[in-house]
Parts: structure tokens; C-alpha cells; sequence
């Protein structure tokens, strides 16, 4: 029986940006996360980007004017590149952080759900949406991508509408959970479009 991944685990996570195995990465902001942003008025919300890889949804916030956003991911590999390549920004309207997600100990107004939660290994999706729902400021809300499929091992790793409903529903108020209209073509009726906003 082939050994499951430690997902948790930074050398993982280098491993794979070393010999480029970063299958998930499209080359730029996905259409519903970009028409997402397009009709947010306020630039100060404080947004926090998880497990961010190549952080292409940062190029179009900032380009947006958006100045308070931070962005984490475990692996030193995609961070030393991210400090470079938006060095003008750092530490300004952007934090970026390498580290662990779970330990991470802030407030936000918004989360980006981009390809983290398929990551992680189903056991920890528990402690994942109460993590979430710690980060979020009062009416705070999640946003984004989850696979409305299976996949044979993982990461990623998949799900469906019926499991996050059970998952988040304690916790959030869903707001918005339908198949994405505007996904990549080899997503298309693959991913959920989410809007969770945090529960009083």
C-alpha cells in the first residue's frame, strides 16, 4: 500500500517546487477569483491568501489597488522567490510569511481559498475550518475554490457539496456554494464557487 504524503511537512512541499512538480499552478489568477475582486469596493479589507505557491492572485490585488494583504505558505522555496519579485510592496501593502497556516495567529477580514484546502489531507479539514474561523474578523468571510470531485490518492484531494455543507455548515453561514461558472476549461464542472461568511 503506497504511504500517504505527509502533507504538513515543508520538505514536501520544497520537494515538489524543486522538480517543479506544481501540476495545480494555472499561470494566473483563476476567472472566478479575478470577476471575485473586480466587484469588492473596499481596497483596506485585510486579506490573507493560505498556502499561496506562486501567489498570482497577489499581481492582480495589487494592480487593483488593494493594500493590506498578507500571504503564507510553508515552503521557503515560493516565498524567497515571492520576497523578490514584490519587493517594492513588502511589508507595505504586502506580508508574506513562510510558515505554517495552523500556527498562524492574525485577523482578516477575508481568506482566499485557492487549491489549500485540496491539499491538506482530509483529517485535518476539522481543524482547518476552526482555524479559519479564528483568522476571521467579526462578518469576516472565506472565499473561493473547492473541487467538487474525487481524486484516486492525493494531494489534491477531493470532495463534494454535500461533505462541505456538514463540514463548514456549524461554523459559517453559506452565503454562496454553486458550481463555477467560469473555471479554466479542465475545471469546468469540477469546482464550487464558496462564499462563507463567519457565524455570530
Amino acid at each position: 500500500m503506497k504511504k500517504q504524503p505527509d502533507v504538513l511537512d515543508e520538505n514536501y512541499w520544497s520537494t515538489r517546487y524543486s522538480n517543479e512538480q506544481t501540476g495545480w499552478d494555472l499561470g494566473r489568477i483563476s476567472p472566478p477569483l479575478k470577476a471575485y475582486f473586480d466587484q469588492l469596493t473596499n481596497k483596506q479589507l485585510s486579506i490573507l491568501i493560505p498556502g499561496c505557491g506562486n501567489a498570482h492572485e497577489v499581481d492582480y490585488l495589487l494592480e487593483k489597488g488593494f493594500t493590506n494583504i498578507t500571504i503564507i505558505d510553508i515552503s521557503p522555496i515560493p516565498v524567497k522567490k515571492l520576497e523578490l519579485q514584490f519587493a517594492p510592496y513588502l511589508n507595505k501593502e504586502l506580508h508574506i510569511i513562510c510558515g505554517d497556516f495552523f500556527s498562524l495567529n492574525k485577523s482578516f477580514d477575508l481568506i482566499v481559498e485557492q487549491t489549500f484546502f485540496c491539499a491538506l489531507d482530509t483529517s485535518s479539514r476539522p481543524n482547518y475550518v476552526a482555524k479559519m474561523t479564528a483568522l476571521l474578523s467579526r462578518n469576516g468571510k472565506l472565499v473561493g475554490l473547492l473541487f467538487n470531485r474525487a481524486f484516486e490518492g492525493g494531494p489534491p484531494f477531493g470532495g463534494n457539496k454535500k461533505e462541505y455543507e456538514g463540514l463548514f455548515g456549524p461554523k459559517f453561514l453559506t452565503q454562496t456554494m454553486e458550481e463555477s461558472y467560469n473555471s479554466i476549461a479542465p475545471r469546468q464542472g469540477t469546482e464550487l464557487f464558496v462564499i462563507f461568511k463567519k457565524a455570530r
